[in-house]
């Protein structure tokens, strides 16, 4: 391979606008120790950049810069799905930034744009934090760090785990509250482990009543249930309200989201069978079947669809199918608690791909910028504009 071609990947990685195939031929390049010389060359004149790599040759510098090749290979990349005019540019390589290649691996004195360099003042990712109510109407805030135990609950802050104690003959409510900008997960006293997004609250027992239905409500937000099977609790069933609609369960996992300000219930059956109901309309799911129904009409429709796409959330990651600039929006609000105000022209272009929930929201914001489809974004305090 020439020389100019070599030169043009190592700008392409630098710029995080290498392809996966790139990527390959450049790290197999940089393996070969004739090259070694050459690779400095480029860095350090040919891209007019002061890496201060004196020991470039030592075999640590270099395993640094294949450590990250190959943590780029394996990552997704996130396109505009919509007016293919702009296809070209949109593809680029998600969770890096050159500020991190500079500043963790190289001690690089740098200069890049300020769209790229992580800021002073960025804004933070969510983490794990609730509010817990107990039956007597007190609060108690759960967040990393935190301890609290009471005769029925302990939580480490991360998550909180009821006793399985013996069930009571009468129910006594707890609530969990998660603001924007938090998650958290929930043992219930049967067992049924549920995952809480951003912006969600669930009602449930403290613990519940023998042999009868066990009920929970997801009165807002979205939750993700693995529900305790009925054989471990004398037959009794699991069911999960939600303004009116009745998810009934044996025992399975299923996805709910019905955020307060969308008209719309989705449920989506990841294993096992579940039934949904609402008013005098009933229907029964299948695994990967999702339900919608309209808050508005009382209408409920089936659609297949990708579960992991769907649950994505719970395993730390955003997953976009198709997904218009907008909704993008209203997610990326939740989780990192801002407020965000997308040009009336820019809000229906859809795009597709995979980001991490870890990554700080000015990098996300030039991930979508560097497709050239957005001119710019500007942040003050927690209010975003994406023009």
């Amino acid at each position: 391979m020439s020389n100019r071609k070599i030169e043009n990947l190592l700008v392409k990685f630098l710029c995080n606008q290498a392809n996966s195939e790139e990527l390959d031929v450049l790290h197999d390049w940089i393996q070969d120790p004739k090259n070694e010389s050459l690779l400095k060359s480029y860095v350090k004149v040919k891209l007019a950049v002061d890496y201060n790599l004196i020991d470039f040759n030592k075999e640590n510098s270099k395993k640094q810069l294949l450590d990250l090749i190959q943590k780029e290979q394996r990552v997704r990349k996130l396109k505009i799905v919509r007016n293919w005019s702009y296809a070209a540019a949109a593809s680029i390589i998600l969770f890096i930034s050159i500020s991190y290649i500079v500043k963790n691996h190289f001690n690089s004195q740098l200069e890049v744009s300020p769209a790229v360099v992580e800021q002073e003042n960025s804004i933070q990712s969510g983490t794990d934090k609730a509010t817990l109510t107990l039956e007597d109407g007190s609060e108690v805030a759960l967040e990393k760090g935190t301890q609290y135990q009471n005769q029925n609950v302990s939580s480490n802050g991360q998550e909180i785990v009821y006793n399985m104690a013996s069930a009571s003959k009468e129910i006594a409510y707890n609530y969990l509250t998660i603001p924007r900008g938090g998650q958290f997960y929930v043992t219930l006293s049967d067992g049924t482990q549920v995952w809480l997004n951003s912006d969600s609250k669930l009602k449930y027992p403290v613990s519940f009543v023998e042999g009868e239905s066990r009920q929970v409500e997801l009165l807002y937000g979205e939750a993700y249930f693995e529900v305790s099977h009925s054989t471990e609790h004398q037959g009794a069933n699991f069911k999960v309200f939600h303004s009116g609609q009745e998810v009934e369960v044996l025992g399975t996992e299923f996805n709910v989201r019905a955020y307060k300000e969308e008209s719309n219930v989705f449920t989506t059956l990841v294993t096992g069978k579940v039934a949904v109901s609402y008013n005098n309309t009933s229907e029964n799911l299948s695994p990967g079947q999702q339900s919608e129904l309209n808050l508005n009409t009382g209408s409920i429709t089936i659609a297949q669809v990708d579960t992991k796409t769907i649950t994505a959330w719970k395993r730390g990651v955003f997953m976009f199918k198709s997904e218009s600039l907008q909704d993008i929006a209203k997610v990326l609000e939740r989780w990192y608690d801002v407020d965000i105000t997308v040009a009336e022209n820019l809000k229906n272009i859809e795009f597709k791909g995979t980001l991490s929930k870890n990554q700080n929201l000015e990098e996300i914001l030039t991930l979508f910028k560097n497709t050239n489809f957005i001119k710019e974004f500007t942040i003050n305090n927690n209010t975003i504009t994406i023009n």
